[in-house]
């Protein structure tokens, strides 16, 4: 059955430049979030918690937070076997200028054999930066989007993952984090994709508006524009600054090979030069068909498995590809899906075309 080659294409047809805001293009430097992470305990569960005596962990941190609140568990030797208390790590990210009291959405995981989170309640718990401080305190009941079961028999049906799961404004703010936003000094504004071109055009733009000298380029990723000291006035400026239009400059040819997944994504700038291609496939089939021998009659002889091997080697037509000098995106396309070549077979058609130096543009695999 000839199988259908699907590619993603970016940018098929040449779109005309078009203009975007600059606070779409660039962030501002020292403005940036932050990555927290903590330890912390869901309790509440309906028996699919930790396995403590595979996860003792959970048990001393259980122990632990009792002991805060007076309640010491007599050291008998037994360990505590908890069904509905899973430990989990919990992640959030800070965004820039949090205050204390804001909340933040924050992701809990478990890290022990718990086999689901549904219905459970985080306990108070501490996210720390990478500095060490605590940042935040999360606490809440746990949202889990996926959904497993198992019977008696031992069949169970799993969809998407019941062992992690997300709690809105799950954690409150308690301190702020430092940027440099408020010093005075000029503002720099970094380029999401660095471009010489893009670069060039942002300051184009700000200098045409407000006076030559007012922005300059520091590479191609960054941009220096000339702010107030005051912070207010400076937080005017950037706003301003950010709703200019700007033509950002054309994105480079580039193919976009997922080796997993088999996607393949082309831009529309992709050329290649004349080149012939030849792509074949072969197929090694090996089977097993063990024979069982029986022994003769009052031969008192055993039953053996006499072992049958089978092995055959095919190779399927070889298809020859022909590229006429900077043949364009569409005819490649096209001349792949009429041989029924699979994304498999596309990649090591894009992979010998740059070797042999014939595929101007970046093969990128992810």
């Amino acid at each position: 059955m000839v199988a259908t080659l699907v590619l993603l294409l970016g940018l098929i047809p040449s779109a005309p430049a078009h203009a975007d805001k600059i606070r779409d293009l660039v962030q501002v430097a020292g403005v940036r979030s932050n990555q927290l992470v903590g330890y912390g305990l869901v309790v509440g569960l309906d028996g699919t918690g930790d396995q403590t005596t595979q996860a003792p962990f959970t048990t001393q941190s259980l122990e632990n937070m009792l002991k805060q609140f007076g309640v010491s568990i007599p050291s008998t030797g037994i360990q505590p076997q908890l069904k509905d208390v899973a430990a989990v790590t919990i992640t959030a990210e800070l965004p820039p200028f949090a205050k204390p009291g804001q909340t933040i959405d924050i992701t809990v995981a478990s890290i022990g054999n718990a086999k689901s989170l549904r219905g459970g309640e985080l306990l108070m718990s501490p996210l720390r930066g990478a500095d060490g401080n605590v940042y935040a305190i999360a606490q809440g009941s746990v949202v889990v989007g996926g959904v497993s079961a198992t019977g008696r028999s031992g069949s169970s049906v799993q969809i998407n993952i019941s062992a992690s799961g997300r709690i809105p404004n799950g954690a409150s703010v308690e301190r702020t984090v430092p940027n440099s936003f408020s010093h005075g000094g000029d503002i720099v504004l970094n380029l999401n994709t660095a471009d010489y071109a893009t670069a060039n055009h942002i300051v184009d733009a700000i200098n045409h508006l407000y006076g030559s000298g007012t922005a300059h380029a520091l590479d191609g990723g960054s941009v220096s524009v000339r702010g107030p000291v005051d912070p207010s006035q400076k937080v005017a400026w950037l706003g301003a600054i950010e709703a200019l239009d700007v033509d950002p400059g054309e994105a480079p040819a580039r193919v976009i090979v997922n080796s997993r997944t088999g996607t393949v994504v082309i831009g529309a700038d992709v050329r290649v030069t004349a080149a012939a291609v030849a792509h074949g496939s072969i197929q090694v089939t090996i089977s097993e068909q063990p024979q069982v021998s029986q022994p003769g009659p009052f031969s008192n002889g055993t039953t053996q498995v006499v072992p049958n091997s089978s092995v055959s080697v095919t190779q399927q037509g070889a298809h020859m590809f022909k590229f006429g000098p900077g043949v364009s995106l569409d005819s490649i396309v096209r001349a792949v899906n009429q041989v029924g070549a699979t994304p498999t077979d596309l990649i090591s058609i894009l992979e010998a075309l740059k070797q042999a130096g014939a595929l101007h543009a970046d093969l990128v695999v992810i």
